[in-house]
């Protein structure tokens, strides 16, 4: 029994959700708009500024997916509602970042500038030139956004350089010794 696929997904005051026959599920509110399709045997329903969301077999990969539309659906109301931010830090000496129109430049202690193209959903704020913030109304986008930015220069153990979420704590590991 799915404890999280039980519990229904208060709607706010601003936000408007929409459920088809099909299963598409459409949320609107104050940030933007979302839509998705629930899996095949979950059903939805919106009564009581609630969504609440049923299953309509017993086997345990329907069983999986109550619990994960559930919160799908959760995560678009909330992105809609209040938006989702994830934030990085820049490690290291001369490494900085600049949002450039559409582009976030890198300077990573390459030979060159890293450009990173920003998403249309996503809206990237550089404070102090080694602070990222990024924000956008679809968790998984951001997530990915702020994944793909580290990927560039994941932070090393031995002097911590690199790009790192905020409050990430790297393991130090202790540097060759003279003998």
């Amino acid at each position: 029994m799915s404890r999280i696929g039980n519990k229904a997904v208060e709607i706010p005051d601003k936000v408007k959700v929409n459920i088809d026959d099909a299963g598409a599920v459409s949320v609107e509110g104050p940030r933007g708009k979302l839509q998705w399709k629930l899996p095949r045997d979950i059903r939805a329903s919106v009564k009581d500024n609630r969504v609440s969301l049923v299953r309509e077999a017993e086997t345990r990969s329907v069983k999986a997916l109550h619990g994960l539309s559930r919160s799908l659906v959760h995560n678009m109301v909330q992105g809609v509602s209040e938006g989702f931010t994830k934030q990085l830090e820049i490690e290291g000496v001369g490494f900085r970042a600049a949002v450039q129109g559409s582009i976030l430049n890198l300077s990573l202690g390459f030979s060159h500038p890293v450009p990173f193209s920003i998403p249309t959903d996503i809206k990237i704020t550089v404070t102090d030139n080694t602070k990222i913030t990024i924000q956008g109304v679809d968790k998984k986008l951001v997530g990915q956004v702020a994944a793909d930015i580290r990927r560039f220069y994941p932070p090393e153990p031995y002097k911590g350089k690199g790009v790192r979420y905020a409050g990430e704590q790297i393991r130090r590991k202790v540097g060759k010794t003279v003998q």
